[in-house]
């Protein structure tokens, strides 16, 4: 039983899981495993799990970057609404530095906006409370892990009665998003490293279309190093075994059958659209949530007259193509040079959860890897 921080980082470990690795793979075989959750990806490339791999097993990112996923044309509806008189614009901190078509939330703000980062919808909810002469809105993004505390706080604005709240509903769900990614055409995956934080809320029984109709291996796994290279070796047993499961290492944290009340509350207050743009991805039906008609007055989309417009991504950029995890972050042209966090072209390197971010941060612009690092665990040297 694992109960420190150190335990889950411990260098023993994780050359013994290396080694485990690498025993299970096939001479001449290639293995390729998508980890769909952004924060993976962090824990991947700060702590140089690559270079614990063998050279068979290859890494690729997927859309679990909630930020990433926003397309343009829905930040340009959002600054639409926070350069009206009297609106008081709500987001993570993350989302202000989003690029849209006409710039970002901090653009907007240095033109006059009143746009404020916070760290909850509730503090939104506080602001409107505060100040009952303006229209409080809150953008709200995000997969399943954040969706609760925004139905949660439209909950509690139809209780107290306030008419100046209203949210701007961007969450995204999973599983959608990895059924395009599993219909994606030429896009070849042997399992995937399933997302810890959306999980803990929908549980893992609805990966099991992933497994029963794909025949893909999906291991939820946690977000310490040793979760993961302890996620990938469960992946190489099911397909060293014949097998295609779905199967929970991080069951510390995720209930097989997830938090049901916070689903209740996602399903009071929420349903699905008929359809949603993702960055990268394009439409995929029934694959966001908007505000219920019941709870219509505090939908900022109903309150608000919003364009809907598309926008085109810069040709300079390709997070699409990492998104679906058919690029590295260093194979597009403009990676370290003109895209960097400090003038993000694209989302994946804005959001503390993208992929281009990590590889950035983290110093990975080559496909280099450390090879002593990717080896088995020497042997006992001879007596």
């Amino acid at each position: 039983m694992m109960r420190f921080v150190d335990e889950y980082r411990d260098a023993d470990k994780a050359r013994a899981l290396s080694a485990a690795i690498a025993g299970l793979c096939e001479p001449g075989r290639t293995y390729t495993f998508m980890e769909v959750c952004g924060g993976h990806t962090h824990t991947i490339y700060k702590h140089g799990l690559e270079d614990h791999l063998p050279e068979s097993v290859t890494l690729v990112h997927g859309p679990g970057c909630p930020v990433c996923v926003i397309p343009m044309g829905r930040v340009d509806d959002a600054i639409h609404i926070a350069e009206r008189p009297g609106v008081v614009m709500t987001s993570f901190g993350d989302m202000t530095r989003v690029p849209g078509g006409r710039g970002s939330f901090l653009d907007a703000a240095a033109r006059g906006a009143d746009i404020r980062m916070v760290y909850s919808p509730l503090d939104a909810l506080k602001i409107a409370r505060r100040n009952p002469d303006r229209q409080v809105v809150f953008m709200a993004i995000g997969f399943e892990t954040t969706t609760p505390s925004t139905a949660v706080t439209v909950l509690r604005a139809a209780a107290e009665g306030l008419r100046n709240f209203s949210v701007m509903c961007n969450h995204v769900m999973i599983i959608p998003a990895i059924t395009a990614i599993l219909d994606s055409p030429g896009l070849r995956l042997d399992g995937f490293v399933g997302p810890g934080h959306v999980s803990t809320v929908i549980g893992c029984r609805p990966y099991g279309f992933v497994a029963r109709d794909y025949g893909k291996p999906l291991v939820v796994a946690g977000f310490e190093p040793l979760d993961i290279l302890q996620a990938i070796h469960m992946l190489l047993l099911q397909i060293a075994e014949g097998r295609s499961e779905v199967e929970n290492q991080y069951a510390r944290v995720v209930p097989w059958a997830g938090n049901p009340r916070a689903l209740r509350a996602i399903d009071e207050v929420m349903e699905p659209r008929p359809r949603f743009e993702w960055r990268g991805l394009g439409f995929i039906p029934r694959s966001a949530l908007r505000i219920r008609e019941k709870y219509a007055a505090y939908d900022a989309e109903r309150r608000f007259d919003v364009p809907g417009g598309r926008v085109a991504d810069p040709k300079a950029c390709q997070c699409g193509e990492v998104l679906k995890g058919a690029l590295k972050p260093w194979e597009c042209k403009v990676f370290g040079t003109a895209c960097t966090p400090e003038t993000p072209i694209g989302t994946c390197m804005v959001s503390s959860e993208g992929a281009c971010a990590a590889y950035y941060n983290f110093g990975r612009f080559s496909r280099r890897r450390v090879r002593e690092a990717s080896r088995e665990a020497p042997r006992e040297a001879p007596r």
